[in-house]
């Protein structure tokens, strides 16, 4: 195929994974196909040689399938076919967005990843024409890199990193933070579940953590987001009918004597546990709707808390000192002081208590991550998200 008629093409539906097979790219790695075909736009020397720069730089972002873009680009530019430069330039930058946006790895590995980003607006495509357009290509590429201070300090580390383990979990790590929001809020909570901790986010910074205990590996807390609307002080427990059936529905028809002394109704046909001390969810609960039933909740079970791995639940997230996270989240309201707080719980009364304002929760998975110093931990991989397949390598994650 001539350059002309590749030119011709890009305007009559080729995919860019024809282009680039078509000047001499590797089949096996293609950029993604924009939703809708966009005519190649012109590039000048100084705009290749911008994105040849941000091609060199994708390694530092563990987006190794990015790499040989650069290779190519170059190869294209010494041939001197400024047509056929035009569309190995505009496939490379397709390819480099869509990675930074929407991360590089394969595509099952993020199963599972409910937190959905926010929308992008144009495609890769539309989006790469419009900075060449405007010549504003740092802006474009820089906007699409996460920014959060835990995505920049894993970057730094996975740029000095030897040990080939910690550079995989690493560059799975990074690629989850591409699957985040870029903007969480300026006020938020950010639970780990592999690390076992919540923290509480405010204008950029962690004000607040709390060691959490997380679901079994036969019942994984969820990966999502939700919004935290207020606190409930002396909650009843809603039983999911999972756990109706596997525990609490044979206790009270066995021994109905037990089950009252915990507290175990039936009230309108809904398995519920009244509040007291032996309240599932303790005596502090967050109003956070989700289609999971998953909530941070107290827990009457705090001996957990002193084990490192803390993997108990049916999924919902306990939290150690849920009296100071609630203390924390009112905080926003002075007149819910801490005093008043507990005076709440000795009351012994159901009370909701409504944040000023509503914040954004987000539910994740992370296997490294900085702690305060800037040192980066590494927790075990307690639902085998990171997993490797036998011989494969950190250069294999991203082959997109």
């Amino acid at each position: 195929m001539t350059v002309a008629r590749i030119s011709k093409s890009v305007g009559t539906g080729l995919t860019w994974a024809a282009l680039l097979i078509a000047v001499g790219a590797s089949p096996g790695v293609a950029a993604p196909e924009p939703a809708a075909a966009v005519a190649a736009p012109h590039w000048s020397k100084g705009q290749l040689d911008r994105l040849g720069q941000w091609l060199d730089a994708a390694p530092g972002d563990a987006l190794n399938g990015v790499a040989a873009e650069s290779d190519r680009l170059r190869a294209a530019r010494s041939r001197g076919d400024a047509e056929a430069v035009d569309i190995v330039a505009t496939a490379a930058a397709v390819h480099l967005l869509d990675a930074h946006r929407n991360g590089c790895c394969e595509r099952t590995s993020r199963e599972g990843w409910r937190i959905k980003p926010e929308p992008q607006g144009q495609t890769e495509s539309a989006a790469v024409a419009g900075a060449v357009a405007a010549d504003d290509l740092d802006r474009l590429f820089a906007n699409a890199r996460p920014f959060h201070p835990y995505y920049l300090a894993l970057r730094h580390a996975y740029a000095t990193e030897q040990d080939e383990a910690h550079r995989a979990t690493l560059a799975a790590n990074l690629d989850r933070w591409r699957w985040m929001p870029r903007r969480l809020g300026n006020r938020y909570l950010l639970v780990n579940t592999a690390a076992f901790e919540a923290t509480l986010w405010e204008d950029g910074k962690a004000t607040g953590r709390w060691q959490v205990i997380v679901g079994k590996q036969g019942s994984p807390t969820p990966i999502f987001a939700a919004t935290v609307t207020g606190v409930i002080f002396n909650p009843y427990w809603e039983i999911p009918a999972s756990i109706v059936d596997e525990s609490i529905g044979r206790l009270m028809t066995q021994h109905p004597a037990e089950a009252a002394k915990k507290g175990y109704v039936i009230e309108n046909g809904r398995y519920r546990q009244r509040p007291g001390p032996q309240n599932s969810l303790g005596l502090m609960k967050l109003v956070m709707p989700n289609p999971y039933n998953v909530y941070l909740h107290d827990t009457p079970a705090q001996s957990l808390f002193q084990r490192d791995v803390r993997a108990f639940s049916h999924g919902c997230v306990r939290v150690g000192d849920a009296m100071g996270l609630a203390e924390a989240l009112l905080r926003t309201r002075p007149e819910w002081t801490r005093a008043a707080i507990d005076q709440a719980v000795a009351a012994e009364a159901t009370q909701l208590v409504r944040l000023d304002r509503p914040i954004a929760v987000y539910v994740t998975y992370f296997t490294a991550e900085p702690d305060d110093l800037g040192n980066i931990r590494y927790f075990p991989d307690i639902y085998g998200r990171d997993h490797l397949p036998a011989g494969k390598t950190v250069s294999d994650l991203c082959t997109r």
